[in-house]
């Protein structure tokens, strides 16, 4: 998951986090033992059900830049575009709502599987299976220019939200507005080199495991029960049924799942290399500039993941701004969770 970790952690934050650590315990021994808007507000209250979607429409592939990108499509083609990005353990359904609330809005929404998710696809086997930050935002860059679109409305949550920023932050003429759940997320493996306190840590536990070689052969091995597992971790009040994560587990089989997942997290770490042609693109986003499009931030009230407060990233975002908390219960994978929310801010963004 896409976190930021040039974070200050308060006192308040740190009593949640220990509650959080300590839930999160007793949920890990149980499992080893048994194996905004008023529009907002209303979905906040009714969010812990299943979805009532269960497909989009037909899946269509499209060479882009390194990738073969598998993507869905909905809305009026003349309609303002909006790109929908997931993140990690995660995919396209977390839109399966959002997509017809802002189809029947007018909007032409554009839902692609990440770079080791679903069908997407490399086009060489000679390219390095690289989830750096600068090449996941190409990827979307050269989305956009294969389907002619010159300007999009990105929104996005986990990894999703962090390369929406990251394209705010490189190429925000391609930006018409963002919508990112859980606030800045661009960070560098240099100021992730900053030693964590025990608690928050505790929360990013994962990342440290995959950091092992033994961790990628579990991930490896036990893919299903493992993204599961995270699912409950991230959103504790979330209670989804077996048939909505299994459509999403269905994209884990992709050839690269696994060596994307482990690149990401090592990476950030400053365990695994980048490449070279993304350097300067690094360095830019490195300085952790501030973000000029317009924008609104989203944040459950029930997040069990590792995330900052909204005054930690605040001053991140220089133009047009505003901060949403849903609340009743809302996780980390708000779309799928809280899609009027998500949908009813993609639309107050674009009026900004």
């Amino acid at each position: 998951m896409s976190k930021n970790t040039n974070k200050v952690i308060n006192n308040d934050r740190r009593s949640f986090l220990r509650n959080s650590a300590m839930a999160i315990a007793i949920t890990i021994i149980a499992t080893i033992t048994l194996v905004g808007s008023d529009l907002a507000q209303a979905q906040s209250s009714q969010q812990n059900v299943s979805t009532s979607h269960t497909s989009f429409g037909p899946i269509k592939q499209i060479d882009a830049g390194l990738l073969n990108v598998g993507y869905f499509e909905a809305g009026p083609a003349n309609g303002t575009a909006v790109i929908l990005l997931h993140g990690w353990p995660y995919d396209v359904y977390s839109y399966v709502d959002v997509a017809p609330l802002l189809a029947s809005a007018g909007y032409h929404v554009i839902v692609p599987y990440l770079r080791g998710y679903g069908t997407t696809r490399f086009l060489s086997s000679e390219t390095m299976r690289n989830a750096q930050q600068s090449a996941v935002g190409l990827d979307i860059i050269a989305l956009m220019d294969a389907l002619k679109i010159d300007k999009a409305i990105i929104g996005g949550f986990d990894w999703g939200a962090r390369t929406a920023d990251v394209m705010a932050t490189l190429w925000p003429e391609r930006c018409k507005a963002i919508v990112s759940v859980g606030g800045y997320l661009i960070s560098s493996p240099a100021g992730n080199q900053t030693p964590w306190p025990p608690e928050p840590a505790f929360l990013f536990w994962y990342q440290y495991y995959f950091s092992t070689p033994v961790g990628k052969a579990g991930y490896a091995k036990y893919t299903d029960q493992f993204n599961k597992f995270i699912w409950h971790q991230a959103s504790p009040k979330w209670n989804f049924d077996d048939a909505t994560y299994d459509r999403t587990a269905a994209s884990f089989n992709n050839p690269d799942h696994v060596d994307i997942v482990m690149h990401d997290y090592r990476w950030r770490l400053g365990l695994a290399d980048g490449e070279r042609r993304y350097d300067d693109l690094e360095k830019r986003l490195a300085a952790l500039p501030p973000i000029t499009v317009p924008t609104i931030t989203l944040e459950g009230d029930a997040n069990g993941a590792i995330h900052a407060p909204s005054t930690a990233y605040r001053n991140k975002f220089s133009g047009k701004y505003e901060y949403r908390l849903i609340t009743g219960g809302v996780g980390h994978n708000l779309p799928q969770e809280a899609p009027q929310a998500f949908a009813q801010a993609v639309i107050d963004v674009d009026r900004f």
